[in-house]
């Protein structure tokens, strides 16, 4: 039997994404971006990867080859409230020749925070990331945000200062995406 006194790790289910949608907006309230959300229950449904339910039978592959690369780790408490999420891809470095995973976000609810959830999502990634052949887990944290960063420092992750994120979007994707990229 399971132990309800301890919070578990599992992945998402389709019936999960309103719980989803409502972490991301969460996350995007204290990273004071709420208006960048554009993440809906349709398009979280169409771009996740999802474990199967016990009264799912969409969980099959789907005959479309859009592959859907996201996928979430949810932390339920022992009292069944979802904590907080590590929506995380995988991703590869050519350098090492393996596959690793990308955390897009780790999110945990104020009210749980200091309680080890974020440590216990971050072990499960880094479990998932050695279960593939992974090398290594990597993620992106805000500048100012330095409570985040402590944290992390703390379970022994590096600083890249020698890396700057680069990214396209909106426009300037379709612009590079016809050939068309200013030079």
């Amino acid at each position: 039997m399971a132990d309800t006194t301890s919070p578990t790790v599992r992945l998402a289910t389709r019936d999960d994404v309103p719980t989803i949608l409502q972490l991301i907006h969460e996350l995007a309230a204290y990273e004071h971006a709420t208006h960048e959300v554009l993440a809906t229950e349709a398009s979280l449904l169409s771009t996740l990867s999802f474990a199967p339910s016990s009264d799912d039978s969409s969980s099959t592959p789907s005959s479309d080859s859009i592959p859907r690369p996201a996928s979430t780790f949810l932390v339920i408490t022992p009292s069944k409230e979802v904590a907080g999420m590590a929506l995380y891809f995988y991703n590869y470095s050519t350098w090492r020749a393996a596959p690793g995973i990308y955390l897009e976000d780790l999110f945990i609810r104020p009210a749980f925070r200091r309680r080890g959830y974020g440590k216990m999502l971050l072990a499960r990634l880094a479990a998932e990331t050695l279960r593939v052949g992974g090398k290594r887990l990597e993620w992106s944290v805000l500048k100012w945000n330095q409570p985040s960063i402590e944290f992390y420092e703390g379970i022994g992750a590096k600083m890249m200062s020698e890396w700057v994120g680069m990214r396209v979007e909106g426009e300037g994707l379709e612009t590079l995406a016809k050939g068309n990229a200013i030079v």
